[in-house]
Formats: structure tokens, C-alpha cells, sequence
């Protein structure tokens, strides 16, 4: 398949409107930085526009090589202890209801960033109470007392993405593994959380690979998945295998509606925080169990 030309229904909203500048200035101001700018996602003009980001702590340089992944590789130098509060006040000034947070790999620091992650949901949430949050993060190397840290902290929804299907992570995600997601998802939904994972088509997946990985998915009892596209950020990333029809991502969306799946977004512009406050509203279970709310 020719891939070297996006197909129509790829073209994405361009930045405009007093919103877009007004969530930029906010970024701006607060010294933040975004996933939305680092992973050039193809949706910042339209969320940035509806007065959304996704904000990205701990730094913009990632300890890991994804070679799917736009976000800058190597020894990141950021370690701020002021950003918590920074991010609350600009999810704050932006009077978000819903607000999705993630993190680079930070695979140098003791703890993988854990307290920091758990200052910035505290810090959100004591800002903000009526926000519900959103935390999209690494696997801290499958450690269960970091995951634990953050945990603890009581984000409303624990998103960790899986990206690909099993034999292909290695060839997309150099550093990460399929079981190692797959527990961190199965050990917050363990504790009560309401759990949710991405996944990218486009990278040389088998139509019964996808179907596999879903029910993987829904075997740990995952509520909430994203499908989109993959897109190549530069030539030195992973090439494209195909592009894949709106037609393919809404049957992926009614077989995983059809085995248990409680919200899927499934689109070719769809990432993991697209119209995220939405999903988090079509999905009504609570996002802690009373178990888990007293410590267990």
C-alpha cells in the first residue's frame, strides 16, 4: 500500500480561535510543558481550540526510544518540584471538569517520578475538586510500589497505553513489554480504579492480532480504549505499514463494544486524551472502589 501521502480523512483541524491562543498563553505562562507539542499530536488545534491539553510532567526528554514516539530521546535534566502547582493552576485558569495528565519515561530516578506524580494529583485535586483526573502513565518498569504512589494519590482513571499487539512490541516499544502493561492495567483494576489503554494500527498488525489483543484487553477487565492511526513524526522513525479506513476502525469499535468494553473511541485521529472528558462521562462506574478507598 502507497503510504507516502496522508488520505483525506486524515486531515486535521488547524489552530484557531481565541481559545487556542488563550490555552497556549496558559501553557506558556506556567512553564508547562505538553504531549500535545512534543508527540506533535495531530489534534492539538481542535482540543487546544475547545480549551483542552494534555500536560506533561517530569520533563520533556524520555529515558526510552519508542520508535513510534516524537518526544525527544535521551538524559532528561528537569526534576522541578514547583511543577505540581503549576499544573494545578493551570488546569484552574483553564476550568477544566476533566483533566488528562502524563509523563515521559523516567527511568533515572528512583522512584520513576512516583512522588512527583502523586504531588501533581494532589495538588490538582485540592486546586480543583470538581475536576476529575486523568493520568496517562509510564509503566514505571512494572514496579507495584510506584504504581502504588500514584495509586494512592486517587487519580479518577489510570490509563497506561499497551500501543501494539504482543509480537510487535518489541519492534515499537524497545524498552517495554506486553505482560509488563498488561499487569500495570490489571493492578489498578484490582484496587478499584477505572482503567483505559490505547492502541495504534498502521505499524504491520494482523487483523486477528488486534482481535487477540482486545480480548487480552478485556480479560483484565479494561473499561475504556482508544484505537487511532499511526503516524510517522520524521523519516527516522517507524514507517507506516498502512493506512487504515474509518470503515476498519468502527468494526474494531463494535467488536470491542460487543465483548465487554464499556467506552471505545476508535477513529484514524484518535489518541489516548481525544475528547477524553467525554469518554470519562459515558462511563459511569465510580472510579474507586469503597476497598480501595479505605487502603486496600
Amino acid at each position: 500500500m502507497e503510504t507516502t501521502r496522508k488520505p483525506a480523512w486524515l486531515r486535521a483541524k488547524l489552530p484557531n480561535g481565541p481559545e487556542y491562543g488563550r490555552v497556549r498563553q496558559l501553557v506558556d505562562d506556567n512553564q508547562l510543558h505538553t504531549v500535545c507539542q512534543s508527540a506533535q499530536c495531530p489534534n492539538m488545534g481542535e482540543c487546544w481550540s475547545r480549551g483542552t491539553a494534555t500536560v506533561m510532567i517530569l520533563g520533556n526528554i524520555c529515558t526510552r526510544s519508542c520508535t513510534f514516539c516524537a518526544i525527544q530521546t535521551g538524559r532528561p535534566t528537569e526534576y522541578d518540584l514547583g511543577e505540581p502547582a503549576r499544573v494545578a493552576d493551570a488546569v484552574a485558569r483553564m476550568h477544566l471538569r476533566h483533566c488528562v495528565i502524563t509523563s515521559v519515561a523516567r527511568d533515572d530516578l528512583k522512584d520513576g517520578g512516583a512522588s512527583v506524580w502523586a504531588a501533581t494529583i494532589r495538588a490538582v485535586r485540592y486546586r480543583n475538586p470538581g475536576c476529575a483526573i486523568e493520568v496517562l502513565i509510564p509503566d514505571m518498569q512494572g514496579r507495584i510500589d510506584q504504581l502504588d504512589t500514584i495509586l494512592d494519590a486517587r487519580p479518577d482513571i489510570l490509563n497506561h497505553n499497551v500501543e501494539t499487539v504482543e509480537r510487535l512490541q518489541r519492534k515499537v516499544r524497545v524498552s517495554a513489554r506486553y505482560d509488563r502493561s498488561r499487569s500495570v492495567l490489571r493492578h489498578a483494576k484490582s484496587r478499584g480504579f477505572t482503567t483505559k489503554t490505547g492502541l495504534m494500527l498502521g505499524v504491520g498488525e494482523q487483523k486477528d492480532e488486534v482481535a487477540q489483543t482486545l480480548r487480552d484487553l478485556r480479560d483484565d477487565q479494561v473499561d475504556i480504549l482508544t484505537i487511532g492511526q499511526y503516524l510517522q513524526p520524521t523519516p527516522q522513525h517507524l514507517p507506516i505499514d498502512r493506512w487504515v479506513t474509518p470503515e476498519e476502525f468502527a468494526e474494531w469499535k463494535s467488536y470491542g463494544l460487543s465483548i465487554g468494553f464499556g467506552v471505545i473511541e476508535s477513529g484514524p485521529l484518535v489518541r489516548s486524551s481525544y475528547h477524553a472528558d467525554e469518554q470519562s462521562s459515558r462511563y459511569t462506574t465510580p472510579a474507586v472502589a469503597p476497598a480501595a478507598a479505605a487502603g486496600a
